[in-house]
Order: C-alpha cells, then structure tokens, then sequence
C-alpha cells in the first residue's frame, strides 16, 4: 500500500470541477492511501468525500514565511507519498514541486506542466476545457478516467428538512444573482425584472429563493426574493448542494453555485457575458444550460424567462 496525494485548493466551482478527477484518481488506486492538500473554505467539506483517507490543510500563508513552509513539507515528507496528482496547477504547487519532487516527471508529479502534449504550447492547450485539460493530464498518467469528464458533487449533500420546513420549501427555484465585487463584469443586472416576471407567469407555484455567502446577506436585502440562512448565517457548503440538488430550477451568474448546480444534476441556466465561454469552463451538461451573450447588460428578463423549463 502506497500514500497518493491530491492538491485542489480551490476556488468551489473548481471543487466541484475536480470530484470526477478525484474519484477516478481513487479508484484507480484501491490498494492505496487518497490524501488530499486542500485550504480551510474546503477542508471540512472534503473530510466528507468517500474516495480520501484524509484531507491535509494548507493555510496557503505567504512563501517567506518559512517556518510554516517547513511545517508543511515536512508533513507531507513524512507520508512518504509515492505519486501527487496535482489539479491546482498553480505556481503554488508548481513551487511546492520543486521543493519536493524537484526533477521528476509526470510517474511521480502528474500536473499539466508534466503532462503538457509535445506538440502544443501551454497557451494552445489552455485553450481546451477544464475537464478536457484534467482529462488529458489523468490519462497521460494512466488514470483510467470514466468520470472526470462527468463530476457528480451530490457526495457533497446533507439533510436539509429542517430548513426546508422551516421556509415552507416544496417547489422552488433558486437564484444566484451575486459575484466578487472584483468580477462585477459577470454579474447580470436584471433579477428582480426577471423575478416579477416569472411570478406574473408561474403564480404561487413555485417560491423564488436566494441563498446568499456570508458577505452577500446585506446584498441579498436588494432582491426580491425569500432569503434563505441557518440560523441567521449562511448555508454551508453541503447545505447548499443539497438546497440546489432539490431545487426545480437554478438561475445564476458564472459563480461557485453555478459549477455546483452543474455537477449536481440540477436542472438550470448560469448567465455568461464576455468574461469567458461556458465551454472553457465546462458547465454545460445534460440539465444545465448557458446563455452566452457579449454584454450582459443587453441580455432582457423576456430572454432568461423563455429559457426557463420546468418540465
């Protein structure tokens, strides 16, 4: 039996991006110990994954910092780990490598710089999807990959009849109408138009839902729909899967929630200006749908509404 690691840090739509990744990492890897390097916003959330033994936590301090750099490597030192897939790819973990693994090849560090096609560049092969990039690196590995292409985070899900009793939730529609304020170029201005639309059209029959983050209660003030918190603070991360997994119908900007809603199942649109494409980011799936526009700002209620199928 040999020690695997994994490294995904983050953000939470690259969480949910990865679980296909990490669950044919696993099960390519029966007789072997998964871990899993991860930052604190995932760490009690990937204690929860079944295919990991156990989850490292990276408090990602500032590379000067030695005496925790030190801690660090010593720790994953001592777990004598005999191959680390890396679905960061960051210069982080490309930092990391050099530390630990400093001439080896993709047998033993399996990132998309070790595994990059002989005959492209990094800026051509970036070009290709998210789950195509981690495709091509797992395969080139000899990971057998039967789900990364198609990642389910429904692992993530915990039992939410408290909550949903308490807001009187049967058929519901979630929205997620907030980004960073520093992407304020993905975020679609028209939720409360859409919302008294889809009312006018739907009736009582379904509730209209926001489910903010921790810094998005005060904003979510601002749309016209039930709020929905635990106790006056913000779902978690498991709450949210499985508010999201038992909804009728997802709307959202290119977020977290959007990848979530993604690889849960959920039936859904997410709303993509010019920031990216929904191909790049590989969140079209069989329920989950995009809107492609150049400008968000010109993109109508009339337009999101008619895309809306709750079928």
């Amino acid at each position: 039996m040999s020690n695997i690691l994994i490294i995904k840090h983050g953000s939470l739509g690259d969480i949910a991006q990865a679980c296909g990744a990490i669950q044919d990492i696993s099960e390519n890897h029966k007789n072997d110990q998964i871990y899993l390097l991860t930052t604190k916003p995932y760490f009690d959330l990937f204690k929860k994954n079944p295919f990991l033994a156990d989850v490292i936590l990276d408090k990602r301090l500032p590379r000067y910092n030695l005496i925790y750099l030190y801690l660090l490597m010593r720790k994953i030192k001592k777990l004598k780990f005999s191959k680390v897939y890396d679905l960061q790819n960051s210069s982080r973990t490309s930092f990391y490598k050099k530390i630990l693994f400093p001439d080896s090849n993709f047998n033993i560090w399996s990132s998309s710089e070790t595994t990059l096609p002989k005959d492209k560049t990094k800026e051509e092969f970036d070009k290709k999807s998210v789950l195509e990039r981690f495709n091509h690196q797992l395969q080139t590995s000899e990971i057998n990959t039967k789900n990364t292409m198609l990642p389910d985070f429904s692992w993530s899900c915990v039992d939410i009849s408290k909550i949903k009793l308490e807001y009187k939730l049967e058929k519901y529609i979630v929205l997620f109408p907030f980004c960073s304020p520093h992407l304020s170029q993905k975020k679609w201005p028209y939720y409360n138009d859409l919302i008294e639309k889809f009312k006018a059209k739907y009736h009582d029959k379904f509730k209209v839902i926001v489910a903010p983050g921790p810094n998005e209660i005060n904003d979510s003030k601002d749309i016209n729909a039930l709020c929905i918190l635990d106790s006056g603070k913000a779902l978690n991360i498991s709450q949210l899967s499985s508010l999201i997994k038992e909804s009728s119908f997802v709307i959202a900007n290119d977020t977290g929630p959007a990848h979530m809603a993604a690889h849960l199942g959920a039936k859904g649109l997410t709303l993509f200006g010019s920031h990216t494409t929904a191909y790049k980011v590989s969140i079209e799936r069989e329920n989950f749908k995009a809107i492609q526009v150049n400008d968000l700002t010109k993109l109508t209620a009339d337009k999101v509404l008619e895309k809306i199928n709750l079928n």
